[in-house]
């Protein structure tokens, strides 16, 4: 583990990952806030605010509207990094987050929610691109020993990120009516050190030397990362995968799902990445304060109430994190979706025992803590760490859009949707996160092998 190595990893995960957790969870404390500026700059311009049904579309829409540009950004990912590399992708994506900050730090000022939603959405792109371009950054400069531990690097900045989102959130700091466009725009800041500092940084070594022929660049990038100057095995590795794919181009979304070769990595892509989000983390990220408010916790105690789960996230992200390389992808990912499939079983039936069990309340909490716990243990980077590891170069940037597209998609239906289904089917809502949980990891017992200190080309063949 070299510093450069180290280095370009922690400036990533914080420029970018954890950016992707921070507006996860930014939105949760100032709801009520952001609902009044809504419903007053309404009042101002049509003479009458907005009746609660609409008001809430309103709300959901802002939440929801990031993993819509999530959506479009993991759809970006191939062409970015075919024509920019990995480094490249990054740092301009970066300027993204600058816009977006701008579009919400003066919304309150301009009077204009349209912003709020705008500069939501643009976020959302970034992240969408960045999700996948850092574990494919990360995945391709690391050595087979350390991809385990530091792919799941942004991970644990990702829960820093939420949990930043929460302390940040508190009455005391940024958490009052006044300051609420300065809390959604402080992405900027982490932003602003990567794009000084992302550039001292050398591009992909796989990227040069297969995608661009650069045999030289590849070399000098790689004695950096790895701090040797034999790095001539590692050359030989790459020129062999380069000569079985001598006669593939760079593959395209719709030339993946169709090659049978690779059929059971494109489904295993979809089922980890769709499931990721399918299993309700993103309810609990989004809705926290009202999933502790309907729990029956009072008002006073719910921001350090969610500060500390945010505080559990980090705990757990870094367990997986020293835990990944000595048990392996496999049971982990399973262990993490289990534990969240039983805890949300545990909030529907606290839930309903509350009226007659008041403690039950505490029970609810519990739960909470270990959906998060369980998520970061596991399914919050494996996924993206996976996708990584099952393709080989030519298939990489396609198996990306694939995941991220699906990923994408079901945050996006998971937030908007959530309120409504609360409202409608009430503590049961929690059981269909449940279900999902539970058939992704039967699907990853069942199916999917075991990656740990495989190089790429081992890993295809245990497929084919």
């Amino acid at each position: 583990l070299t510093f450069p190595l180290l280095s370009v990893t922690l400036l990533v995960s914080f420029g970018s990952s954890m950016l992707y957790g921070y507006n996860l969870a930014v939105v949760n404390s100032p709801a009520v806030y952001i609902k009044a500026f809504y419903n007053a700059t309404w009042s101002r311009r049509y003479g009458h605010g907005l009746a609660p049904g609409p008001l809430t579309l309103l709300y959901s829409l802002t939440v929801s509207i990031f993993a819509l540009g999530g959506l479009v950004g993991s759809l970006l990912v191939g062409v970015l990094v075919e024509r920019y590399g990995r480094n490249g992708a990054l740092s301009r994506s970066a300027l993204l987050v600058l816009l977006a900050g701008s579009f919400m730090g003066f919304s309150r000022e301009l009077e204009s929610p349209e912003m709020v939603i705008i500069g939501r959405s643009i976020t959302g792109l970034h992240s969408g691109i960045c999700l996948s371009v850092v574990p494919l950054y990360l995945g391709e400069i690391t050595p087979k020993n350390l991809r385990g531990f530091l792919g799941l690097m942004p991970s644990i900045f990702i829960c820093l990120g939420v949990f930043f989102a929460q302390v940040l959130g508190l009455p005391e700091l940024l958490g009052k009516d006044r300051f609420w466009p300065l809390f959604l725009s402080v992405v900027v800041v982490p932003t602003s050190l990567q794009l000084l500092l992302l550039h001292c940084f050398p591009e992909s070594p796989r990227y040069l030397l297969i995608e661009r022929n650069d045999v030289c660049g590849a070399t000098t990038a790689l004695r950096r990362f790895l701090g040797t100057p034999d790095v001539q095995d590692v050359i030989e590795e790459m020129k062999e995968e380069q000569r079985s794919l001598s006669s593939v181009e760079m593959v395209s979304v719709w030339q993946l799902l169709r090659d049978r070769s690779v059929r059971w990595q494109t489904l295993s892509v979809a089922v980890v990445n769709a499931g990721m989000q399918l299993s309700g983390i993103d309810a609990i990220w989004f809705y926290t304060n009202t999933i502790f408010e309907n729990a029956g916790i009072p008002v006073s105690q719910i921001p350090y109430t969610t500060v500390g789960t945010g505080a559990v996230e980090i705990v757990a992200g870094l367990i997986g994190c020293f835990t990944i390389e000595k048990l392996g992808r496999r049971p982990l990912i399973i262990t993490g979706f289990c534990a969240m499939g039983v805890c949300s079983a545990g909030i529907t039936v606290s839930l309903l025992l509350q009226t007659t069990m008041p403690w039950m309340r505490y029970v609810s909490v519990a739960c909470v803590v270990g959906i998060i716990a369980g998520f970061c243990m596991g399914p919050a980077g494996i996924p993206f760490l996976m996708t990584a590891e099952l393709f080989t170069q030519s298939h990489r940037p396609a198996a990306y859009i694939v995941g991220g597209f699906l990923s994408w998609l079901c945050n996006f239906t998971v937030g908007f949707v959530f309120p409504f289904l609360q409202m409608s089917a009430g503590a049961f809502c929690y059981l269909v996160f449940c279900g999902m949980c539970l058939l992704v990891a039967l699907y990853v017992y069942f199916v999917i092998p075991e990656t740990k200190n495989k190089t790429f080309m081992e890993i295809s063949h245990i497929f084919a």
